[in-house]
């Protein structure tokens, strides 16, 4: 101790009993989170679970597969919503994941340098539009286009496959899925992009060493290494489609019936729920709707561990080929 510094230096061993108080706090900090996060899941699933039990007594199994809801004479059934549900978003994937992916593509490797940056953030500002500002969108301009000069043309030339059959009138399930799919494009494009530029430089230079096209070097070279933030970003554009409610409501009709074509008005259960919550028609239909979001929870978890499954199968499938 010298006469101008009063205060010893920390010892090694004070440092090392602080760095263990400090070790000992943050990892209770993490449990902490992490509970918090179980219990956030674990009590959506137990207040969804409780506030269905009744329609889950008295309508048992039969909710999975009838086809009619009517509040009037008790009778509930999930069918036409699920149809809904994964007719539109499975529509809205088809046209998100090649726009999607082919603009993360054009970014990282085509753009130039000086426009990469402005669309990139042009696309992931459109991730943060309300979904409501979509639904207005939808009502306002992409219905009465689809009505008077998209759907005429598609009854008339398509009409014979069944998929544009029936009077287009804008509302239905091709609008829906439309909106969800401008909804989806933004995650899409922004997580595959973060993952096709983490591919190492190098992996791109061993494929044009040997001759290999821009094309080629894109489809064997950098899809593959970014297979899973790919996947990763397609889930996660799913899971905004599956759950999504105003912009839907706006534009797909409302209809309690399973769509026959794409020009059919119908509901998806998240609709069904925003529509009817507030003004049902008969105590026994609070119940039916909390057990159609069950539903709907059940069956994003679903894709969500196919998806996962996938991606390890993915995985070990390109493990195996490196050794």
């Amino acid at each position: 101790m010298s006469p101008d510094n009063p205060f010893p230096p920390p010892t090694s061993q004070t440092l090392r009993r602080v760095s263990k108080w400090g070790d000992r706090f943050f990892l209770v900090l993490v449990l902490l989170a992490t509970a918090a996060v179980v219990a956030v899941m674990v009590a959506l699933v137990a207040v969804l679970v409780y506030g269905s039990r009744e329609a889950i007594e008295s309508l048992g199994l039969s909710f999975l597969y009838t086809r009619t809801w009517n509040p009037t004479g008790n009778v509930y059934g999930i069918v036409p919503f699920a149809v809904g549900t994964l007719l539109t978003s499975a529509i809205a994937l088809l046209i998100a994941v090649p726009l999607g992916l082919g603009a993360a593509i054009f970014l990282t490797q085509q753009a130039p340098g000086w426009l990469r940056a402005p669309v990139a953030q042009l696309i992931e500002l459109l991730a943060a539009i309300p979904s409501i500002i979509y639904g207005f969108w939808g009502l306002i301009v992409l219905v009465p286009l689809m009505r008077y000069d998209v759907e005429p043309l598609l009854s008339k030339y398509l009409g014979w496959t069944g998929w544009f059959g029936g009077n287009p009138i804008g509302l239905d399930v091709l609008t829906a899925s439309l909106v969800l799919s401008v909804m989806a494009i933004p995650t899409v494009t922004a997580i595959s992009r973060d993952s096709i530029a983490a591919v190492p430089r190098s992996q791109k230079e061993a494929a044009l060493s040997i001759g290999a096209t821009d094309w080629e070097v894109t489809r064997r070279a950098v899809l593959p290494y970014a297979r899973s933030g790919i996947i990763a970003g397609i889930v996660l554009g799913l899971g905004r489609a599956l759950g999504e409610t105003m912009a839907v409501t706006l534009v797909i009709g409302n209809r309690n019936a399973i769509p026959t074509s794409l020009f059919s008005q119908g509901q998806t259960i998240a609709s069904l729920i925003a529509n009817d919550f507030f003004e049902v028609a008969n105590p026994t239909e609070v119940p039916a709707l909390l057990e159609a979001g069950l539903i709907l929870l059940v069956i994003t978890l679903v894709i969500n561990i196919g998806a996962r499954l996938t991606l390890a199968r993915f995985q070990a499938g390109r493990g195996v080929g490196a050794e």
